[in-house]
């Protein structure tokens, strides 16, 4: 790889977490796991999620399951079998 160009940039303090792990775990620069996630997303075109659709759906999954079920059919299985 030729010359670098020197960045700042932003992240969560999740990410950063995330990011040290990383780090760690590969035994790679920090620097450099940022160089791969962008290149990996080059080439695969990954689309960047909207997490807060995400969560809305989870809330609205959450909501339903505490819903009590109710028979919408006036007949069982068996009832069907008999016909």
């Amino acid at each position: 790889m030729g010359t670098k160009v020197r960045k700042q940039l932003y992240i969560e303090p999740d990410q950063e977490a995330l990011l040290k792990r990383l780090s760690r775990k590969l035994g790679i620069t920090e620097a450099e796991i940022v160089r791969r996630a962008l290149a990996h997303l080059s080439t695969t075109g990954a689309p960047i999620r909207d997490l807060k659709g995400w969560e809305k759906e989870k809330e609205f999954i959450k909501k339903r399951a505490r819903k009590k079920a109710r028979p919408t059919q006036p007949w069982t299985r068996e009832e069907l079998h008999d016909r």
